[in-house]
Order: structure tokens, then sequence, then C-alpha cells
């Protein structure tokens, strides 16, 4: 059967100033629905991008788990926008006028996931804090599950899985960001028609390379119709749902990167961590990687696993979701098997 899905809107307010939006995904014929040892799998996103980008590689994770031999048992999946991304982008677009538009402090993201996942608000029936919870990230995502972990009441997570992880030491902070917002200050964000983002984003390499489900997902789910309040007197065409000036004011953190790498060590040893990067160096060189497994987390061995992804560099859930898929899923075995041993 196929897997369906239902969108959420999560309000904190008045004691937290953002909405939060999330969707959940589930086979309706799952025997593991209501099962209270089953996994309950949360994704966070990176920088630029939205929950449902992490779509296909659910499709592909959910085509390992209906395998014959597999032997993890997953009850359902949640994704969740950062305040300024995604859905919460147009439901907090005013919010984010009142002084986010230049620094967007990655704490926000963190503190946004450990208010869902806390019952912080009204807006989703589900007691999280009952269920075998598995935090999944990608980039800023992935630093901002690390986040999640700085308040109370804990969170509590049987395993966190980081793909492509957007930390490093202070010695390495400048370069990757500050790249990273060179490229998003002048990028195109409007155009005429999804059909003309799509054929206009396919014809560019940075984006013929991206898997052509989630392309498509991109534009469908990542903009939406002008006027907004950037373009008050554009009426026509579709814009970026993560303003230019959001992406922008993400990458101008300065804390968010440090903080998680200062983070990785204390938690790893607390929380099976597996690490995920992709074979590919581009934006995080080697030796941030070798940094991050040496020094921030002590060692291979204070991580569950380390993984890395053939033909992806950091955009690994863009361009081969289907082999994300399969290295979470051996992730998911990792847990799955200890558990079994108890």
């Amino acid at each position: 059967m196929a897997v369906s899905s239902r969108s959420h809107i999560f309000d904190p307010r008045p004691n937290y100033p953002f909405v939060i939006t999330a969707k959940r995904y589930w086979k309706p014929d799952s025997p593991y629905l209501n099962d209270s040892t089953a996994l309950t799998l949360i994704f966070a996103h990176g920088t630029g991008f939205h929950k449902e980008q992490w779509e296909p590689t659910m499709d592909d994770l959910w085509d390992l788990l209906g395998g014959n031999d597999s032997i993890v048992k997953v009850r359902e999946m949640w994704a969740i926008d950062a305040p300024n991304h995604g859905d919460a982008a147009i439901l907090n677009e005013k919010v984010l006028q009142y002084g986010y538009d230049q620094v967007f402090a990655w704490e926000e993201y963190g503190r946004s996931i450990h208010a869902f996942l806390t019952g912080f608000g009204t807006g989703v029936d589900v007691d999280f804090s009952t269920r075998r919870l598995v935090g999944i990230g990608h980039s800023m995502g992935a630093t901002c599950l690390l986040l999640a972990h700085g308040y109370t009441p804990l969170i509590k997570f049987e395993s966190l899985i980081l793909c492509e992880l957007m930390s490093m030491d202070s010695k390495f902070v400048e370069k990757p960001p500050n790249m990273l917002e060179r490229g998003s200050v002048n990028r195109r964000d409007i155009w005429a028609s999804r059909e003309d983002a799509y054929k206009s984003l396919k014809s560019r390499p940075a984006w013929k390379v991206w898997d052509e489900r989630v392309l498509k997902i991109f534009v469908n789910d990542g903009m939406r119709p002008l006027p907004t309040a950037d373009y008050p007197d554009k009426t026509d065409g579709v814009t970026l749902k993560c303003t230019r000036k959001q992406e922008t004011a993400c990458y101008r953190d300065p804390h968010g990167m440090e903080r998680g790498y200062h983070l990785l060590g204390p938690i790893a040893r607390r929380v099976p961590v597996h690490m995920i990067y992709g074979a590919i160096n581009d934006y995080l060189p080697q030796q941030v990687k070798d940094d991050i497994v040496q020094n921030a987390a002590g060692g291979l061995e204070n991580l569950a696993s380390f993984a890395r992804v053939e033909r992806a560099g950091h955009l690994v859930i863009q361009i081969n979701p289907k082999g994300l898929a399969q290295k979470i899923y051996d992730a998911l075995a990792c847990l799955d098997r200890a558990a079994a041993k108890l």
C-alpha cells in the first residue's frame, strides 16, 4: 500500500513566537502503527530546503523496510520545517520581519524541534515522550538535532543519524558558510511559473545532477505564488518559500555550527550517533570531516557507525536519495539489532 501523509500546524504561541509546520508519513496497512517498540523517525532539513525534500529518501527507505529480510520496525515518519523555511516561512512571514532578516540563529530550529517533540504547544495530538525516537538530519538540520538537546525536558532519542553534519571547529568556520552566503545573496528567486522554474533549474549544472523527484518537489513544495511580503508589488509568478534574505541570514549565524561541534562529543557518549557523509568532498573538505570524527566525536569508536554515500557530496539527499536511504536503513538496523539483544 502507498504511503499516506498529513500536514500539521503546531502552535506554541505566545510562549514561543514561531508556528511550526510538520508532516506525518505512515503506511495504513503497517502492522507497527500501534507498536510501542517500533521506531518513529524525525527528519530535519538543511538550509534553503524544506521538509518535503526528504520524501524521495523516505520513499526509498520505505521500500527497504518492506523487504522480506528487513529487521527494522518503523511506526511512522515525521518531517519538520525550520521556522523560516517551507510552509512555516509563510505562516511566520510577519514575525520574521522583526529582526530576523540579518541573522537567523540555528538555535531557533533546534528550539522548534524541541517544542514540537515535547508538546510545548497545540495542534498535534501525539505524545512523543512515549515513542522510540530516531532523529535524522541533513546539514543544518543535523546540527539542530544536536542543539535541540539544550532545552528541558530532554528529548529521549534512541539514536541520531547525522547526514553531512554542518558543524565545525572555529578554525574552519569561515570558508564554507561564506561560500554559501555569497551564493544565496544574488540567487534568482522569481520565475514566471513553476513550469518556468523547473525548466530553468533543470538547465543549470548545479541542478542537473539532482534526483528528478527531488527537483520536482523543490519546485512544487519549495515555492509559492507572488505577491509576498518581500515582493508586495509583484503579482505574477512564483518565488521561494525560504526567501533569499532568510537563507542568507541562516548562513550568517556565528554560533550554530560551533555549538554543534562542541555538543557532538558529549551527546555521542550517551546517545548512539551514526555519521553519514557523501563520498565527494565539496562544501565540506575532508579535513573538516576528519576533525569532526577524530576530535569532536573523539574517534570512530565513539560513533555507532560511520558511512559515506557514493556519487554524492554535501547535497546527498538531493543527488542520491536512494544511496542515502540505504545508509539510513543500515544505521536503523544496527539499532534494532542492539535492541533485540537486550
